[in-house]
């Protein structure tokens, strides 16, 4: 168990402190002032609410990535004593500061990836949010938290299940893993139906409150098929071992299968304060006053075998796992790309599948790439699949 020096509190560094995960990691923080500090808040354009943050938290350090923003920010401050920084560079040394315990990385995308490698560098713990970290770099940030002793604290609901199952089974071997998947909003329709699907349908997510961009990725099984490359890393598993399995009514969180075919599974209702609440108190649980389960509200929970034809994105996640090197790089970022692109109305749902596909084809595979290689990579990937997404003929979309 790790504790911290600092009278018993645990400092945090919380890295995209204003979005969906970074305001439910304060939540928690503020049901616990005496086990844990905000020591350190960023947010990348948000400055009305990091400010906000700060007020109320005051946190020794708050970064605003737009330096543009800077200004704002520091005006707003200047009466406290809270270090006022800006720019991505700020972020990625920020989280080197020695009085820092647990780094909790909820940065959107492929921008996680930098400021977590020189987190473990620095021999901090990470409570991981951003899964996009280990799926561009999983073998990379793996091997650099062993060098480095670091703990990767899984805060995914399916992966902190999956972390949870195995405690205590250090001598088990794991037969294989089923992440469980809600299915989105677009569960059994066809791709006639998702065809003219648009933003504001992909949003309305049936079971979890999440931002924009894993909300469509969820719509689109992405985000299952990205979960998978990251069980990967955080559980050292082969492409054999993990399966998916929708499971509309997002309680039972993900399984482990043993060996000797017994299962483990972690149920709850669908509340992220509580895998941001166990990763940051591990291994402690904590007693909170959260809504409990109850059987008797949930009388049928169904299971059923995702539908890959339609929903490309799991199988094509499945594909860069098996061939490796930076192919899970080149579909991490072709996605990202996608998605904004639909979010903005220039690229239907299905055709962000057509543009992750391409971009698989046509950037060069390297089978052991260096982070600078990622970093080309997801360049060069982001480059083709916005041209991609310009030449696309654009069919009306009902916004």
């Amino acid at each position: 168990m790790y504790i911290s020096s600092h009278q018993g509190i645990k400092n945090i560094a919380i890295l995209g402190s204003t979005g969906s995960i970074g305001t439910q990691t304060l939540e928690v923080i503020a049901e616990n002032p005496n086990r844990f500090k905000a020591y350190v808040i960023t947010a990348n354009r948000n400055a009305d609410l990091l400010i906000e943050q700060s007020l109320k938290f005051e946190p020794a350090y708050a970064v605003i990535c737009d330096e543009s923003l800077y200004a704002q920010v520091k005006e707003a401050l200047a009466h406290t004593s809270i270090k006022v920084l800006a720019g991505y560079e700020e972020v990625k040394q920020v989280v080197t500061l020695p009085e820092i315990d647990i780094v909790l990385t909820a940065m959107v995308g492929f921008s996680g990836l930098e400021p977590t490698i020189n987190a473990v560098k620095a021999g901090k713990h990470i409570a991981l949010a951003n899964k996009e970290t280990l799926v561009v770099a999983g073998e990379l940030i793996t091997d650099l938290a062993k060098q480095h002793n670091v703990k990767l604290l899984p805060v995914d609901s399916e992966h902190s299940a999956i972390f949870q199952c195995l405690a205590g089974e250090d001598q088990n071997p794991i037969e294989k893993i089923i992440l469980t998947a809600s299915g989105g909003p677009f569960r059994g329709k066809d791709s006639d139906f998702l065809a003219t699907v648009t933003r504001h349908q992909a949003l309305k997510h049936p079971n979890w409150v999440m931002g924009a961009k894993i909300t469509i990725d969820s719509a689109s099984l992405m985000n299952k098929g990205l979960e998978v490359i990251e069980a990967k890393w955080l559980f050292d598993l082969s492409l054999e071992q993990i399966e998916v399995i929708v499971h509309p009514q997002s309680i039972v969180h993900s399984l482990v299968q043993f060996e000797d075919g017994s299962m483990k599974a972690q149920m709850g209702l669908p509340d992220m304060k509580l895998p941001i609440q166990y990763a940051l108190g591990y291994p402690e649980r904590i007693k909170n006053d959260y809504k409990r389960f109850d059987f008797t509200a949930y009388p049928t929970l169904t299971f059923e075998k995702p539908d890959m034809g339609t929903f490309r994105n799991l199988a094509y996640a499945f594909d860069a796992l098996k061939t490796g090197g930076n192919m899970p790089c080149i579909v991490n970022a072709a996605n990202e790309i996608a998605v904004a692109g639909f979010l903005h109305d220039k690229v239907g749902f299905l055709a962000m599948s057509d543009v992750i596909e391409q971009c698989m084809h046509k950037i060069p595979s390297i089978t052991h790439p260096t982070l600078d290689d990622y970093l080309n990579t997801d360049k060069e990937t982001r480059i083709l699949a916005q041209n991609l997404i310009e030449q696309m003929p654009l069919k009306a979309l009902t916004v």
